[in-house]
C-alpha cells in the first residue's frame, strides 16, 4: 500500500515538472516578440557638396599638323626624327624633283612658243587692220563693192580674234609655268609650326603620293605640346550638367601620382553612338578639357580619367548616400489617414518616392525627402529632415529591403555611431 502511494506521488511530480517545462518553453517562444534589425546611424549635418561627372579619354595637343607632300616621288632627304623638336620654316624633307623639273622645262617651252605665236598674230593683225581701213576708204568713195569690203572686214575680225586667242594661250602657259614652279618649290617640305615630331611614317628612299588629286601619303605629324587637352566621352545622362568653364581634374594612367587641373573648353553637340541598334548601344558626347598645367611627360594619346566639378553648394543639409532609398509608398500608414479620396488615388498612381528612415527610440520611422546634388559620399537634403536628426545609414540590405515604417531596430555599435541619450525616447 505504501509502495502504491509512492508511485502516485512520483507521477504527480513528473507531470508537474513537464507542465513547468512546457510553460517555460512557451514563455520563451511567445515572449521573444519582434526581432530587432541591426542598423548604423548618422546625424543630419551641414557640409559642402561638390557634384562631379566622371569620364575617360585621351590627352591630345591643341594643335597637331599632318604633313603630306603635294608632289609624288621618292624621299631623297629626311631631316628629322620622331620626338625631335622643330621650328617653324625648318626643312623637314625633300622629294626627288626630277619629274617636276622635266615638266617645268616643257612648260617653259610652251610659254616661249606662245610668245612667238603672239608676235606672228600681232603682225597679221597689223596687216589686216591696214587693209581694212584702206578698203573702208575706197568703199566710202564707191571704188570697191560692198562684197569686197565685207571680205576685208572679215579678215580684220579674224586677225583680231587670232591675236586675242594667242594672248590667252600665252597667259595660260604662264599660269601653268607658275604652277609647276610652285610644285618644284613644294618638293622641299618645311615645318608650318614650332613643335615636336610626334609621328614619322616614312623612311628615306620611300615613294610618296602627292595630295593634288587624291588623299596623299601622310609623312609625319608635328604637335605643339605646350597646349594640351583631355578629350573625353561623357555619357548622355551626365552631359546636361556640364557647362563651359567647369573645373576638372585629370589623372593620367601613366602619371598616377598627380592630378592636373583643367577647365571645360568645348562641349560637342553631336552624339557619338556605339553598338547602334543593339542592347549595348551607348550614346556619348565628346568634351574637350584644357589642361592648365604643363608636364614634360605628356605624350599625345595617353589615357586619362577626368572628374568634372559641375556644381558646388556650401553649408547644406546632407546625409550619407546610402541613407536615401526608393520606395513605392502607395497608401502608406503614415499618410493614409490624412489623405482624401482624390489624394489617395493620386498616391496610388504616383512614382516611387525618395525616403529615409530616421531613428526614434528603438523604432525606424519612414520620412519622405527631397534631394539635391550629391558627391561620392553624401547627398543634399532640400526638405524633409532637420539638422541633428539621426538617419539610418546602413546596412544597405536593411535600408533598401528590410526596414519598414515602425520596424524595431538596434544600433550596431561596432560599425555605426552609437546614438546619444538625446536620440532615445
Amino acid at each position: 500500500m505504501a509502495k502504491r502511494k509512492n508511485n502516485k506521488k512520483g507521477i504527480i511530480i513528473g507531470i508537474t515538472i513537464a507542465i513547468l517545462a512546457l510553460a517555460g518553453i512557451a514563455l520563451v517562444i511567445f515572449g521573444r516578440g519582434e526581432q530587432a534589425i541591426a542598423v548604423t546611424v548618422e546625424e543630419v549635418s551641414k557640409r559642402t557638396i561638390t557634384q562631379t561627372v566622371s569620364a575617360v579619354g585621351k590627352i591630345q595637343p591643341e594643335t597637331e599638323v599632318k604633313i603630306s607632300s603635294q608632289t609624288s616621288g621618292e624621299v631623297i632627304f629626311l631631316g628629322v626624327k620622331e620626338g625631335e623638336r622643330v621650328k617653324a620654316h625648318q626643312l623637314l624633307a625633300r622629294i626627288n624633283p626630277d619629274i617636276v623639273e622635266t615638266q617645268l622645262e616643257q612648260v617653259k617651252a610652251s610659254v616661249e612658243a606662245a610668245k612667238i605665236d603672239i608676235d606672228a598674230r600681232a603682225s597679221e593683225k597689223e596687216r589686216a587692220t591696214n587693209d581694212f581701213y584702206r578698203a573702208k576708204e575706197l568703199f566710202d568713195k564707191k571704188f570697191i563693192s560692198k562684197q569686197e569690203f565685207d571680205n576685208y572686214k572679215a579678215s580684220y575680225d579674224l586677225a583680231m580674234s587670232s591675236y586675242r586667242a594667242a594672248m590667252a594661250r600665252y597667259e595660260q602657259a604662264k599660269a601653268t609655268l607658275r604652277q609647276f614652279e610652285r610644285s618644284l618649290a613644294r618638293t622641299s617640305i618645311y615645318s608650318p609650326i614650332d613643335g615636336v615630331v610626334t609621328s614619322l611614317s616614312v623612311e628615306l628612299g620611300e615613294k610618296v603620293v602627292g595630295t593634288e588629286m587624291m588623299m596623299g601619303t601622310e609623312m609625319m605629324r608635328i604637335s605643339d605640346l605646350n597646349v594640351m587637352n583631355a578629350v573625353v566621352d561623357v555619357d548622355e545622362n551626365d552631359i546636361v550638367y556640364l557647362k563651359l568653364g567647369d573645373t576638372a581634374y585629370v589623372e593620367l594612367d601613366a602619371i598616377p601620382d598627380r592630378k592636373f587641373k583643367g577647365v571645360v573648353l568645348e562641349i560637342s553637340h553631336s552624339a557619338k553612338v556605339s553598338s547602334l541598334g543593339t542592347q549595348n548601344e551607348v550614346t556619348n558626347f565628346e568634351v574637350k578639357i584644357r589642361l592648365l598645367e604643363r608636364d614634360p611627360r605628356f605624350r599625345p594619346g595617353m589615357s586619362c580619367n577626368v572628374e568634372i566639378q559641375t556644381e558646388t553648394r556650401a553649408n547644406v543639409l546632407s546625409v550619407p548616400l546610402q541613407s536615401v532609398t526608393i520606395r513605392d509608398l502607395g497608401m502608406n500608414s503614415f499618410d493614409e489617414d490624412e489623405a482624401g479620396p482624390d489624394e489617395k488615388q493620386t498616391q496610388s498612381k504616383a512614382r516611387p518616392q525618395q525616403i529615409v528612415f530616421i531613428l526614434e527610440g528603438d523604432k525606424a520611422k519612414m520620412r519622405k525627402v527631397e534631394t539635391g546634388i550629391s558627391d561620392k559620399g553624401y547627398i543634399e537634403i532640400i526638405s524633409g529632415l532637420s539638422l541633428g536628426e539621426k538617419v539610418i545609414s546602413g546596412s544597405y540590405q536593411a535600408v533598401s529591403k528590410l526596414l519598414t515604417d515602425g520596424a524595431k531596430v538596434k544600433v550596431d555599435t561596432l560599425f555605426g555611431k552609437k546614438p546619444n541619450k538625446a536620440g532615445k525616447k
